[in-house]
């Protein structure tokens, strides 16, 4: 992964426009491979245990020789998203799932605060494509309901929001220079012998022997895991932090379409109106920043 400080070349641009919305396209197979996986007997930390040790044992081969400080970042950023994931599901067992799913795409308004801290003052474009995106995914996913006022719950799926959007910074800062396959392979490391430990913990870690829950698995690896992560590292590369989780809020919109053609899920008018508001946000966040003027030769 490389970081410009330069402005990107409008090819850049598209490319990593277009990583972005194949990134969301893939992360939102994960809740459809979740109802898979729980159709076919399989425990939430098993499944990602097993998803995560495959992608790891299929990607750490291919990432290359590697410093061991480079590895330690890489590991680092890793459990971000592993602490992130353990967040959320600690929110899902309190609260409903719309407002854990709220909680965290709620990730772009955390990476425009970051990037604040960090001296990157927000555009004004960012700040409405936040505020569009917010709206539209509260009209997908549901406002919070009067089964949502577990403070807990409400606070892991607010750390949830929060320490993605950390992760999603992290990756942009301290990846530089570092393969989206190696990234990848060491996330998925931390990822998979954290969750491989808690379904061991819970008496639920085992080899399936079913072919359609090991289809489960290899599916869960290789579309929102192998295709998906990369394809957000590369669009963060390119576009960076901000406008990346933006196009990320596509990922519930693509998740509510699958599962109309897949689950047979049929979509209100709130969710094709919502829907409507989080392409307009995605759309906007890649609105071009102005360029100052040049000013006169004296």
């Amino acid at each position: 992964m490389t970081t410009s400080a330069t402005t990107p070349a409008a090819s850049d641009i598209r490319t990593g426009v277009a990583l972005g919305v194949v990134g969301a396209l893939a992360f939102g197979t994960l809740g459809i491979f979740g109802k898979l996986g729980a159709g076919v007997g399989l425990d939430s930390h098993s499944l990602l245990g097993w998803r995560f040790a495959i992608v790891a044992l299929l990607l750490l081969p291919l990432s290359g020789r590697l410093a061991w400080a480079a590895r330690g970042r890489l590991l680092a950023v890793g459990t971000l998203y592993t602490v992130a994931t353990l967040a959320y599901f600690a929110a899902l067992g309190r609260v409903s799932a719309g407002t854990t799913s709220l909680l965290l795409y709620s990730a772009p308004a955390f990476v425009v605060l970051l990037s604040w801290l960090q001296g990157r003052v927000p555009r004004r474009t960012q700040l409405g494509a936040v505020a569009l995106a917010g709206l539209g995914l509260a009209l997908v996913i549901g406002l919070p309901g009067a089964a949502d006022r577990d403070p807990v719950g409400l606070l892991c799926g607010a750390a949830a929001g929060a320490l993605y959007a950390l992760y999603l910074v992290a990756s942009e800062r301290f990846l530089n220079g570092v393969s989206p396959i190696a990234a990848t392979a060491h996330m998925a490391l931390v990822a998979g012998v954290t969750f491989g430990a808690l379904a061991a913990g819970r008496g639920t870690l085992h080899i399936p022997t079913a072919l359609d829950a090991w289809g489960v698995i290899l599916g869960m690896a290789l579309i929102p895991t192998i295709v998906a992560v990369p394809a957000l590292y590369g669009a963060i590369a390119r576009l960076g932090a901000t406008r990346a989780s933006l196009l990320g809020t596509l990922e519930p919109l693509f998740t509510v379409v699958l599962a109309a053609l897949i689950l047979h899920e049929q979509p209100g008018p709130a969710v094709v109106l919502g829907g409507g508001l989080i392409l307009a946000g995605a759309g906007l966040a890649q609105w071009p920043a102005r360029r100052a003027p040049t000013a006169p030769h004296p």
